[in-house]
């Protein structure tokens, strides 16, 4: 017997897929209001018009997969964050495979692995992350949900809130744009490396670390695309 969901989910489009896991995204940033988005938002982060998100967001809302509250934008149902994250599996697979086991640098996969998640089966899913040594994590450190739209989530904290002198573990980092990936790179500030927070600039200004022996100043706004846990947590 095919489930419900497994039904509904045939019948979702590309489309409609990348919306769902984009409107995950934006409420997983911890700066909305009891995971509303708004759909100015939306629409700037997927660079389409205000109309297309609107007929879209109608759509979703149709077949239970989004709330919409007046003044406060939309959010998931749970039925929607079932299937948005059944499409950020795909697309975290993708990454980690690309990296893993094609050799391409973590500033290289987000696009790229847009592109092949849409059109990936779960058998195929399934055996990309199998040779990519089935990861829990993205290359950019997020985790990688279950196969039934399951995730663990990571107790962690943005480096521009973190105390002075502290120890830390980069976890992951909120950002896929090519250029700051590679500079995040360059500094060592990568998932699974330790920082020492040395000082901390008053009036969102730059923090003084210190990664591995080497000493670093990191601007505030850069600072909030990076996330950590104290280390040894």
């Amino acid at each position: 017997m095919v489930s419900a969901s497994l039904d509904m989910n045939d019948e979702l489009s590309t489309t409609m897929r990348d919306y769902l896991a984009d409107i995950y995204r934006l409420s997983d940033r911890g700066s909305q209001t009891n995971d509303f988005v708004s759909t100015s938002t939306l629409a700037d982060v997927l660079d389409v018009s205000a109309p297309a998100v609107n007929r879209m967001v109608t759509n979703l809302k149709n077949k239970g997969l989004l709330e919409h509250e007046p003044y406060q934008g939309i959010r998931l149902t749970e039925a929607g964050k079932r299937e948005a994250l059944k499409e950020l599996r795909r697309h975290r697979i993708a990454e980690a495979f690309l990296v893993k086991v094609m050799g391409f640098n973590w500033h290289e996969v987000h696009e790229e692995a847009n592109r092949m998640s849409g059109a990936l089966s779960e058998i195929l899913t399934d055996r990309m992350a199998q040779m990519a040594g089935n990861p829990t994590r993205c290359p950019h450190g997020e985790p990688i949900p279950s196969a039934d739209g399951v995730i663990i989530p990571l107790d962690d904290q943005l480096l521009s809130d973190v105390e002075e002198g502290g120890l830390y573990e980069v976890t992951r980092v909120r950002t896929r744009e090519a250029d700051r990936l590679d500079y995040m790179a360059a500094l060592g500030l990568t998932p699974g490396k330790i920082v020492q927070v040395l000082h901390r600039a008053p009036f969102s200004g730059p923090l003084q670390l210190k990664v591995g022996e080497e000493y670093r100043i990191v601007g505030h706004n850069l600072a909030e695309l990076i996330r950590v846990r104290v280390s040894g947590n």
